[in-house]
């Protein structure tokens, strides 16, 4: 048996209003929820037990997956009464891990899209003798992350805050937000309250020793917390960019779900999902973008690299870029959405309301 604890408590704020109805990991990336992918690849690992650790929206989980079975997997629901940090978070799932105190257990974060070899990382760990491994990736520009610089043996120095002045950018090294723990190590976190891995319990290890094991991984690797990351990976998986044992079509141009319906005059292209129930009409052309259950695009309507929300509707004529339709809003004719724009859920847009050239004439 292998186990692995899944962090998926957080409340996906950034990617608002996508996740006002639906946790972030729940989302449908290229037509199935996000961690569907992340099941899979983690069963294609050889992982068999799987501790979802969540907090937001906690009932639809077990609604989505049940036991498991369909995946291969057992699955167990711990759910945080208050938000326990990452750390705490895992010592809390940890209560329902049946590995012993030298077996390995992987750790992973439920908004990551990653290419890491699980398997290879979970028995580079065993044969090391680490306490806890890491996988890290490096970035062009590492200011937005904590840096973990390592040896040249891989053994990780320190973890240092997000950098303020290029002197202190010393390794473009950072967190990618998958680990492996000896079980042990998971016990010695503290319980009952909010523990940072990365700012209390990762820098405690060293400061007493430990071995910490720095694995740097140049594989895909996409934090999908913003809106425009979560259309990228999503298209990014169509295309085939990133292998996942679930996707839900071959990859190409675009995946049309069963029961959606595509006019043959519709042009699909650059990794977009039509998902089940939505229909796009004559003449739409829809680029680079995540159509969710139950959406209408309307004819002659252009949406790139956009997120159209569940029961939301884009009229006819639009022009819809890098923006969000939250679910069951209403977006009347030839409105002209710009890059950023999020339209909350449920609101009703009039025609030419937003414009950022002339109205179309009467």
């Amino acid at each position: 048996m292998s186990e692995a604890i899944l962090l998926v408590g957080g409340k996906g704020t950034r990617l608002r209003p996508l996740t006002t109805f639906t946790p972030k990991p729940l989302l449908r990336v290229a037509g199935v929820p996000f961690l569907t992918h992340q099941l899979a690849r983690a069963a294609a690992a050889g992982v068999t037990r799987v501790v979802l650790a969540t907090s937001y929206l906690a009932e639809l989980f077990e609604q989505e997956y049940g036991d498991g079975a369909q995946l291969g997997l057992e699955l167990v629901y711990v759910t945080e009464a208050e938000p326990l940090g990452t750390g705490g978070a895992i010592r809390n799932a940890a209560r329902h891990l049946r590995s012993g105190p030298d077996e390995p257990v992987l750790v992973f974060n439920g908004d990551i899209l990653s290419g890491l070899d699980i398997a290879a990382l979970r028995e580079g760990h065993r044969a090391s003798g680490a306490e806890v491994s890491l996988h890290l990736t490096r970035v062009p520009d590492p200011r937005a992350f904590g840096l973990v610089p390592t040896d040249p043996h891989g053994r990780v120095q320190a973890f240092l805050e997000k950098p303020e002045t290029p002197e202190e950018i010393i390794t473009d090294q950072i967190n990618a937000g998958c680990y492996v723990f000896t079980r042990s190590v998971i016990d010695t976190i503290p319980a009952g309250r909010e523990v940072s891995v990365e700012r209390e319990t990762f820098p405690g290890l060293l400061r007493s020793g430990g071995h910490l094991r720095g694995v740097v991984d140049e594989s895909y690797w996409l934090d999908l917390g913003t809106p425009a990351a979560f259309v990228q990976g999503s298209a990014d998986l169509v295309r085939g960019l990133i292998d996942s044992p679930a996707l839900p079509g071959a990859v190409g141009e675009a995946i049309v779900l069963p029961g959606a319906q595509v006019h043959e005059r519709a042009l699909l292209s650059g990794g977009t999902v039509v998902c089940e129930g939505a229909v796009v009409e004559r003449g739409a052309v829809v680029e680079a973008s995540v159509v969710l259950p139950g959406a209408r695009i309307a004819p002659d309507t252009l949406v790139h690299r956009s997120v159209v929300g569940r029961q939301a509707t884009v009229g006819g004529g639009c022009v819809v870029r890098e923006a969000v339709v939250g679910d069951t809003a209403e977006v009347g004719p030839y409105n002209e959405l710009p890059p950023g724009v999020r339209i909350a859920c449920g609101v009703q847009l009039p025609a030419q309301a937003v414009r950022v050239s002339a109205p179309v004439a009467a």
